[in-house]
C-alpha cells in the first residue's frame, strides 16, 4: 500500500500547493508595494521552495530547436521513427543543405535508470553539429497499460537489435551508463548471428560491465541483499487511476530516494541556496537551480521485471564478466564480436561506476582487433561529466567524434579533425 500511501499524501496537498503558488505569485508581483521589501521577498521564497518541494515533475522537453552545422544555424526537429509500447526512438533532424554530405549516424541508448532520455539533452545537442542522432525515449512504466506485457532484460536487448534494423547499416551504436550491458549483449548476438546490421562502432560510456572492479556503495548494496529482498522491499503495483494500473514496479519516487539520500547534504545546502538567492534577488542562480532539479526530480517508473533481472544478471551475479550471460535462451559471447569498433570511456571520480568497470569490456571482447578498440579515462569528472557538462564538450565528445568518424566507411560530409580542447578545470 505504499504506492498508494504516497499518491492519496501527494492529491491531499494539492490545495496547499496550489495555495502556496497563488500567494508566491502576489507576493512577488511588481505591483505589490510588499515584494519590494525583504520581507515580501523572504516570505515569496519560502513559498516558492514550499511549492517546489511537493509537486510532481513531469517529464521535460529535449527543447533542442537549431544547432550549428558548417558555421550555420539550422532547424532541428524531433521526429519518432520508431515506437514500441516502452520506447520511442527520436531522431533530432536537421534541415542541413543537401551538398553537406552524410555524417555519422548515432543511436544513443539512454539510460533506462529512473530518470527520462532528456537528462541527456546536452549530449545530443553537443554531437549534433557533428552527427545524425538518435536517442531512445523511454516510457514511464506507470503510464503503459499492464495488457502491454512484461518488459524485462531480453525485451531491452531485443528492442536494441529491432532499432539499429531499422536504421539500417553504418550506425554506431552509443551507451550511456546503464545501458553498457544490454548493448554489449546485443552487438555480441548480432556478431554471433553475422546480422549485415550490426553497429560499426559501439562506445560505452561509464557503464557496469564487471562491477567487481573497484565496487561503488551502489554495487556494495546489490551484493549484500539477496535479490528476494529487492523484490520484497522495492516492488509495487502501479495504483488507480494511472494507465498501468496493477502493473509491478520499481517507483520513480523510490529511485529518487536513494539517489538523494547518496548526496543528501549537498542537496539540503542547495535548497538553502536557492533560498537565499530568492531572497537576494539573484535571479541567474535561482533559475540554474530551477533547471537542475526540473530535470532531477523528474523521474519514472520501471518495470519489476527489467529491474529485478538487471540486477540479479549484473550487480549480483556479473553474468556478463563470467561468460554466463543468456539472452533468452542463446548464451551472450562477447568474444564473437571483431567487425564493431569499441570505445569506452569512464570519469575518474565516477561514484556510480567505479573506474575500469567500463574499460572491463576490452577484455571480454578478446577478438576486437587494436586498431578497432581505445579507452578514454577523462580526470576530474564524475559519472554525470562522463556525459555532459564542459569537459565533455571540450575533451570527450570531440573523441567520440574522431572515432566514430575513423570507422565509419560511408561519411561523405566533410572529415574535419575533431580535436579535443581543454576546458577549465
Amino acid at each position: 500500500m505504499f504506492y498508494q500511501l504516497y499518491e492519496l499524501s501527494h492529491a491531499a496537498m494539492s490545495p496547499w500547493r496550489a495555495a502556496a503558488d497563488a500567494m508566491r505569485f502576489a507576493y512577488s508581483n511588481p505591483l505589490n508595494p510588499i515584494s519590494q521589501t525583504p520581507a515580501g521577498r523572504t516570505l515569496a521564497a519560502g513559498l516558492e521552495v514550499f511549492e517546489r518541494t511537493t509537486r510532481r515533475y513531469a517529464k521535460p522537453e529535449f527543447g533542442i530547436h537549431e544547432t550549428t552545422v558548417d558555421g550555420k544555424t539550422v532547424p532541428v526537429h524531433e521526429d519518432i521513427v520508431w515506437k514500441k509500447p516502452f520506447c520511442n526512438l527520436i531522431h533530432f533532424h536537421r534541415a542541413v543543405e543537401p551538398e553537406h554530405g552524410r555524417d555519422p549516424k548515432i543511436l544513443i541508448v539512454a539510460p533506462m535508470s529512473g530518470h527520462y532520455a532528456t537528462l541527456l539533452r546536452g549530449t545530443v545537442d553537443t554531437l549534433l553539429p557533428d552527427a545524425d542522432v538518435y536517442i531512445t525515449d523511454w516510457i514511464d512504466a506507470r503510464m503503459v497499460p499492464a495488457s502491454d506485457g512484461a518488459f524485462d532484460l531480453d525485451d531491452y536487448i531485443d528492442y536494441i537489435i529491432e532499432m539499429l534494423h531499422h536504421l539500417g547499416e553504418n550506425t554506431h551504436v552509443m551507451a550511456v551508463c546503464q545501458p553498457s550491458v544490454p548493448v554489449l549483449a546485443a552487438v555480441a548476438v548480432m556478431e554471433k548471428r553475422g546480422d549485415p546490421f550490426a553497429p560499426r562502432s559501439m562506445t560505452l560510456m561509464g557503464g557496469p560491465i564487471d562491477t567487481r572492479i573497484n565496487p561503488t556503495a551502489v554495487n556494495a548494496l546489490a551484493e549484500t541483499k539477496p535479490i528476494e529482498w529487492f523484490r520484497d522491499n522495492v516492488i509495487m503495483r502501479v495504483p488507480w487511476p494511472q494507465p498501468g494500473f496493477m502493473r509491478e514496479v520499481y517507483p520513480g519516487f523510490l529511485q529518487l530516494s536513494g539517489f538523494m539520500s547518496m548526496n543528501l547534504d549537498k542537496h539540503m545546502i542547495a535548497q538553502k541556496d536557492f533560498f537565499q538567492h530568492l531572497v537576494e534577488n539573484d535571479g541567474d542562480s535561482a533559475e540554474k537551480h530551477r533547471d537542475f532539479y526540473d530535470e532531477y526530480l523528474a523521474v519514472m517508473d520501471l518495470t519489476a521485471e527489467f529491474y529485478l533481472q538487471t540486477v540479479e544478471t549484473v550487480f549480483i551475479e556479473h553474468a556478463l564478466p563470467k561468460g554466463q550471460f543468456m539472452h533468452r535462451d542463446e548464451l551472450v559471447e562477447p568474444s564473437a564480436i571483431h567487425n564493431v569498433a569499441l570505445l569506452t570511456v569512464e570519469g575518474e571520480n565516477d561514484d556510480i561506476s567505479g573506474v575500469g568497470q567500463t574499460r572491463a569490456a576490452h577484455d571480454i571482447c578478446s577478438n576486437i582487433p587494436d586498431d578497432k578498440r581505445q579507452h578514454y579515462m577523462q580526470p576530474h569528472v564524475g559519472h554525470y561529466g562522463v556525459f555532459n557538462g564542459s569537459r565533455f564538450r571540450a575533451e570527450i565528445a570531440p573523441r567520440i567524434v574522431d572515432f566514430i568518424r575513423t570507422h565509419d566507411d560511408e561519411t561523405t560530409a566533410p572529415k574535419k579533425k575533431t580535436r579535443a580542447r581543454r576546458g577549465k578545470r
